[in-house]
């Protein structure tokens, strides 16, 4: 007759080399395991039959093993809930005093840090049934290794979204899912290195983390003057190592300056003379309010244009989710890159994601978020203009973040105090690159991160702290 639980109880792990005795050996290894914590209070044991079998011994040495646990306290056995580990009463805590050490900081109660969207509204039940199809549809290949560019379903309409909704050139042959921006940046930086460039020019505003993976992989940065028209790109010929530029042509991060149509030509024209490429950060080009939609870079010369996208601003950073579009003769290269071993993002996730854009949900999410977006960026204008008019802001055309410019030599002050309300606020100096030339002084403001229980306090202490 078969044991009823011969398939149920913990999976147990338990050595036995160098026993005196299996069934000692077996007492003193459970003991052990339910002394130390390894086997949780409750946990239930395999059977008997079960857990012979695993080890290869007696059934009757583990009965013995187990009654003798029993007769311990160790172990519990009551008829129709099997085996389990006692519950055993909490060791009393120590007299022996502890120094004191200080309390760890509290986070900040606020928050309108760049560069990161509202968590709260991450379509759930619209991704879960998005979910559902992509885990009914999927093919069994999905469950493998797969095609190291990622996914063809989520490749392809990739490929059609990126055409209609920012004028990117897309073949999903030229297509590669990664992890996010920073990720494929990484992957980019190897490919220079390997294409022996050895530099790679950057804006003189922009994150640190990006040119740390530049230098990371061996390569200088130098940068870029940015004016009110963008970065200067008719001057990357006067840097004669540069191979590549990283740009954010689209909504600079982060002054929010769009790059203006003469600028982008020269950029392209210099990429084209020099056989350079251009790195576009196309970071959330989906957000714009006050002017018509600016397209990709990309679009100008797919030939000479990396371009970099991620659903981190549109749909949630904890997706890992991002694309690469890259040149024809870029593929194999980038592809290599990325490893066969190291595949980033779940087949499952990028077939969700498939779903979620095909259904028209995607774009239904952006027009939500961009009208959300618009809506806090117009209450975040209104309330300063109210309550500190000195106060000129910029950058506010697109995007999720404003710049919010200070009096000279008033940025670290006003950081202070916004820490003694319990606002985290970021100041453009932390953005500016070592060499650059034109020194602002200006707040960095995200108005997408707070939830919307959260935003009205966030709004009050930011014009509580401005001069």
């Amino acid at each position: 007759m078969t044991d009823p639980w011969a398939t149920f109880g913990a999976d147990l792990h338990v050595d036995l080399t160098g026993s005196t005795g299996l069934r000692a050996g077996l007492t003193d290894a459970l003991r052990e395991a339910a002394r130390t914590g390894r086997l949780a209070p409750g946990t239930r044991l395999p059977s008997s039959r079960t857990l012979a079998a695993d080890l290869g011994i007696a059934r009757n040495t583990v009965a013995d093993a187990y009654a003798e646990l029993v007769a311990e306290g160790w172990l519990t056995a009551r008829q129709g809930s099997g085996t389990r580990v006692a519950q055993r009463s909490a060791p009393r805590p120590s007299t022996t005093r502890t120094p004191r050490t200080r309390p760890p900081r509290s986070s900040p109660a606020y928050s309108l840090m760049p560069g990161s969207p509202d968590l709260a509204t991450f379509p759930r039940a619209e991704w879960l049934k998005a979910a559902r199809r992509a885990l009914t549809r999927a093919p069994n290949d999905a469950f493998g290794y797969g095609d190291p560019r990622g996914r063809i379903e989520l490749r392809t309409v990739l490929a059609d979204y990126l055409a209609r909704a920012r004028g990117v050139y897309a073949d999903p042959e030229r297509i590669v899912i990664c992890a996010g921006f920073v990720h494929g940046l990484r992957m980019m930086g190897k490919v220079l290195r390997e294409r022996r460039v050895r530099e790679v020019a950057v804006e003189s505003y922009g994150l640190d983390l990006h040119t740390g993976l530049l230098t990371e992989a061996g390569l200088r940065t130098p940068c870029l003057p940015l004016d009110g028209l963008g970065s200067r790109t008719g001057e990357l010929h006067a840097i004669h190592g540069a191979g590549a530029v990283l740009l954010t042509p689209a909504h600079q991060f982060p002054t929010g300056v769009p790059l203006h149509p003469d600028r982008r030509a020269a950029a392209v024209d210099w990429a084209r003379s020099t056989g350079g490429l251009i790195l576009e950060d196309d970071y959330d080009g989906e957000f714009r309010y006050d002017r018509q939609p600016v397209g990709a870079l990309q679009g100008l010369d797919p030939e000479r244009v990396v371009y970099l996208g991620t659903a981190s601003k549109s749909l949630a950073p904890g997706l890992r989710i991002g694309w690469m579009v890259v040149p024809q003769s870029l593929v194999g290269e980038v592809t290599e890159a990325k490893g066969w071993s190291d595949w980033s993002s779940s087949a499952l996730e990028q077939l969700t994601l498939a779903e979620f854009i095909a259904s028209g949900a995607y774009d239904r999410h952006v027009r939500s978020l961009r009208l959300r977006y618009r809506n806090r960026r117009d209450q975040l204008v209104a309330a300063l203009a109210e309550r500190a008019p000195a106060i000129r802001v910029s950058g506010i055309a697109a995007g999720m973040h404003a710049v919010l410019e200070l009096p000279e030599g008033s940025e670290a002050e006003v950081i202070r105090a916004a820490a003694w309300q319990g606002l985290a606020v970021q100041g453009l100096s932390f953005f500016r690159h070592p060499d650059a030339e034109v020194r602002r002084e200006a707040l960095v403001i995200g108005y997408g991160t707070p939830t919307d229980s959260a935003w009205a306090g966030a709004l009050d202490a930011l014009c509580r702290i401005l001069p």
